[in-house]
C-alpha cells in the first residue's frame, strides 16, 4: 500500500532499471519482473521506471515491452493492418492528433466497460450469458454506432489538418 498524507495523492512508485535489464522496485526494495510491472498497471498504480544510472524516464519503453509480450502471447489485440497504419502516422501531420484520439477512445471504452460491470454485479454467470445472447445484436449496434462516430470525428480531424496545411501551401502527398 502506498503511503500518503491526508488530502494528497499517493507517492509515485519508482522502479529502477539496471543495465543487466533487472527492475528494482524502490517501494518494496525487491527486484521485480515485467509481469509484476504489468500487475501494477492492472491495479492502476502510479509508477515511473527510471534508468538506474542516468535517471532517464523509461516508463514508455517498459509499457511498450509489456504490450509486445502480450501481443506475442497468443491472442493479439492489434492486427497487422492496424499496426501498419499506426506506423504510417509517425512523421505525418496527423501524428499529434493520433495519441489523444486513441486515448479518448480507449477511455470511452473503459468507461463503457465500467458501467456495464457496475450494472451487472448482481447477475450470475448464467444470467449474464443469457443477457449477452439476447443483447448481442443491440451491443453490436451500439459498438457499430460508436465506431461510426469515431470515424466521423477522425475524418473531421483529417479535413481540418488538411485545411490548415493547405493554408501554408502544404498538400497531402
Amino acid at each position: 500500500m502506498q503511503s500518503k498524507k491526508s488530502g494528497e495523492k499517493p507517492v509515485q512508485r519508482v522502479i529502477k532499471k539496471y543495465p543487466n535489464r533487472r527492475l528494482y522496485d524502490t517501494n518494496t526494495s525487491t527486484y521485480i519482473t515485467l509481469a509484476e510491472v504489468r500487475q501494477l498497471v492492472m491495479q492502476s498504480a502510479s509508477f515511473v521506471v527510471r534508468d538506474a544510472k542516468t535517471g532517464e524516464d523509461l516508463t514508455r519503453s517498459i509499457l511498450l515491452q509489456i504490450i509486445l509480450e502480450a501481443e506475442a502471447g497468443g491472442a493479439p489485440m492489434f492486427t497487422e493492418p492496424v499496426l501498419a497504419s499506426i506506423i504510417r502516422f509517425y512523421g505525418q501531420a496527423m501524428q499529434g492528433y493520433m495519441g489523444p484520439y486513441l486515448e479518448k477512445n480507449i477511455q470511452a471504452l473503459t468507461d463503457m466497460q465500467a458501467q456495464l460491470t457496475e450494472k451487472a454485479e448482481d447477475l450470475t454467470p448464467e444470467m449474464w450469458a443469457r443477457f449477452m445472447t439476447i443483447q448481442s445484436p443491440m451491443l453490436q449496434g451500439l459498438m457499430g454506432n460508436y465506431v461510426e462516430q469515431s470515424k466521423g470525428i477522425f475524418d473531421q480531424m483529417q479535413k481540418n489538418t488538411e485545411q490548415v496545411l493547405g493554408a501554408f501551401g502544404i498538400k497531402r502527398p
